[in-house]
């Protein structure tokens, strides 16, 4: 019975492990490949690309992601070998196009009436760089998703441990979404964006940042997440901290667009709304990658 039971287990085993790979491959191409999503000249290059120099920039791609495999990879086994490494760089490839096609539908760059050669072309340009987090993820930032902290708190010095877990949460959020989305602030493509999406798209965009930030801090298994999830504070439970983080990443947004005078107090609630959510996405990565390092 016992034996029966360990087979039975064994599987589900494996599987659990792979989708820890694979989250913890996206949330690196998150991490890495988000910026690039917000640049209007890689839309154009994708859009005029011809299919020869598609397929060029895969097999570039493939070469760089295959090495970084070789020494790092987005699995937590270090002694890959070179079978293996291909396999893996594929399916990195593979999760950095999903990632980037899945971010491009959201923004409105691709939609039903783009052509498929213009969406292949944006597609493979900015799956690059995504590819290349996915390779990265171990290295970026490395843990173990089961280990669990032997550390205890003072009962005495409770309360203070709290508040200043929620300030360092706050503090690390906001660091984190003014590195990835300052550079992006002043720049057009927030106007342009927020311009082709609709209601419907920014709720979507909301519900994306929220998911993505949730699983590059509590399903990647970047850092020491069990130490992670009984770590003290005012909103210390994983969707309540999400969800509290993403409104702090919302607010750096808009104060970003307030200081470089995308926005102003003369403009309407909706346009206030629209530009916000469009930068409060990679506000949001940036603010969970700072979370994840505080």
């Amino acid at each position: 019975m016992t034996m029966k039971r360990a087979r039975k287990h064994k599987p589900e085993k494996i599987w659990l492990k792979e989708c820890d790979d694979l989250i913890r491959g996206a949330a690196g191409g998150f991490l890495f490949g988000i910026p690039l999503l917000y640049t209007m000249e890689v839309w154009w290059i994708g859009s005029f690309t011809e299919p020869p120099v598609m397929l060029a920039a895969i097999a570039a791609t493939f070469v760089v992601v295959f090495l970084l495999n070789r020494t790092e990879g987005f699995r937590k086994t270090k002694d890959i070998r070179q079978s293996e490494a291909v396999m893996d760089t594929i399916e990195a490839i593979a999760i950095g196009i999903v990632c980037a096609t899945c971010i491009l539908v959201l923004l409105r760059e691709i939609t039903l009436d783009t052509s498929l050669g213009e969406a292949l072309g944006k597609v493979i340009f900015e799956s690059v760089p995504f590819a290349l987090g996915v390779a990265l993820a171990r290295s970026l930032l490395s843990g173990d998703r089961y280990q669990s902290s032997n550390s205890q708190d003072n009962p005495s010095s409770a309360n203070e441990t709290t508040i200043n877990a929620t300030f360092t949460d706050i503090g690390a959020t906001l660091i984190g979404a003014t590195l990835i989305a300052f550079n992006i602030a002043p720049t057009d493509e927030v106007s342009m964006l927020a311009a082709a999406s609709s209601p419907p798209w920014l709720l979507a965009i909301m519900v994306a940042s929220v998911l993505i930030s949730y699983g590059i801090v509590f399903q990647a298994g970047f850092t020491n997440q069990q130490q992670r999830m009984q770590q003290q504070g005012i909103f210390q439970r994983p969707l309540s901290e999400t969800v509290f983080s993403y409104l702090v990443s919302i607010l750096a947004s808009a104060l970003m667009l307030w200081f470089f005078q995308q926005l102003s107090f003369d403009d309407p609630w909706q346009m206030w709304l629209s530009y916000t959510l469009i930068l409060g996405l990679p506000a949001t990565v940036g603010g969970a990658a700072g979370r994840l390092v505080a």
